[in-house]
């Protein structure tokens, strides 16, 4: 075990900052899900920004009070298994068939289970946990962290990828625009941790605490430019009395793996 301990930086400070918008923002989410009764996409959301929010915590209390086997495994399955999956998740509620919906949960939440009670069980190398800086190498099974590009890969094709295709989609109609805008930045916001925790595994873990800071504030503006969008439009459909169709215009539905859909 590393102990090594620096005078922290204010970058050291960063997960501190990220932990509480994480709170107000899945606040503002259950409250979305509160006023409309329903939606089980914003429940997946709202669990998923929890779980971004619980793992900048434990960054933030290893990097400054110190590291443990405990910790640092929490950590992991908070940031490395759960970062992204339940965000994806709720998109595959949010634009797909129930049932379908439904057997993908069935597929891969207990793979999510079983590959988090490995990390719980897994044995501890202290010699790669470092005393003020959280990391996958210390766990002893370093099989199980072969398991987490599948859960990213997940993550991917269903968030980034989905919102990456609407934001292209949706720059073509000048009346989608905001909708282009706010999926380029949930894409954009989704991408950076990634990035951050790529950087982390060759030792710069400030750029995980950058990289999670700003891609939560990617996806929340993101997320509030679709919102807009839509309730603007709300009032232009009311005033015209046009049908009401998704996100409040007459067009198409969203293709799966969107984010603009986080509106409703």
């Amino acid at each position: 075990m590393d102990n090594t301990i620096t005078e922290p930086s204010l970058i050291h400070y960063i997960p501190i900052v990220t932990t509480i918008l994480s709170a107000i923002f899945c606040g503002v989410l259950l409250n979305r899900y509160r006023i409309k009764g329903t939606g089980t996409h914003l429940l997946w959301w709202a669990a998923g920004i929890f779980c971004y929010g619980v793992g900048t915590a434990l960054e933030a209390s290893i990097t400054l009070w110190g590291n443990s086997a405990a910790l640092n495994k929490a950590w992991y399955i908070a940031g490395a298994i759960f970062g992204g999956y339940p965000l994806a998740q709720g998109t595959v509620y949010l634009l797909m068939k129930r049932r379908t919906a439904n057997i993908l949960s069935a597929i891969s939440l207990p793979v999510i289970l079983v590959v988090s009670i490995l990390v719980v069980m897994s044995p501890t190398d202290y010699e790669q946990l470092l005393s003020h800086k959280p990391g996958g190498a210390a766990l002893g099974w370093q099989g199980v962290r072969l398991c987490t590009p599948l859960i990213n890969i997940y993550a991917v094709i269903f968030l980034i990828g989905g919102a990456a295709y609407s934001a292209v989609r949706y720059a073509k109609d000048r009346a989608t625009g905001h909708l282009a805008s706010g999926n380029t930045l949930i894409a954009i916001g989704a991408i950076l941790p990634g990035i951050g925790g790529s950087m982390a595994k060759a030792g710069i873990v400030e750029a995980l605490y950058v990289g999670e800071f700003l891609g939560l504030i990617f996806i929340w503006a993101g997320y509030g430019y679709c919102v807009q969008w839509r309730k603007s439009n709300q009032v232009v459909a009311s005033a015209t009395q046009s049908r009401e169709c998704v996100a409040g215009i007459a067009q198409p539905t969203p293709a799966v793996g969107t984010v603009e859909s986080s509106a409703r």
